[in-house]
């Protein structure tokens, strides 16, 4: 799942690639806003985790479940 997260004041976003889920995803960020936390962390594919704070969050971008095709298309 790409997961792209825009930071205010910021001129680059923020891009990785996460196994959680789309709605996983998305209920991460709802909760952590829901509740006034914070922080908003993040784990990625590689074991890496982003810790942000929820206040500066522009935006998150979640991309679609879909897996990469491979070959040629005609």
């Amino acid at each position: 799942m790409d997961v792209k997260i825009g930071i205010k004041q910021s001129p680059r976003e923020l891009t990785f690639d996460s196994a959680q889920g789309a709605s996983e995803i998305y209920s991460t960020v709802e909760n952590a806003i829901a509740s006034a936390s914070k922080l908003i962390k993040f784990n990625d594919s590689k074991g890496r985790v982003f810790v942000i704070p929820t206040d500066s969050l522009a935006y998150v971008e979640i991309g679609a479940e879909e897996s990469r095709r491979v070959g040629f298309i005609s």
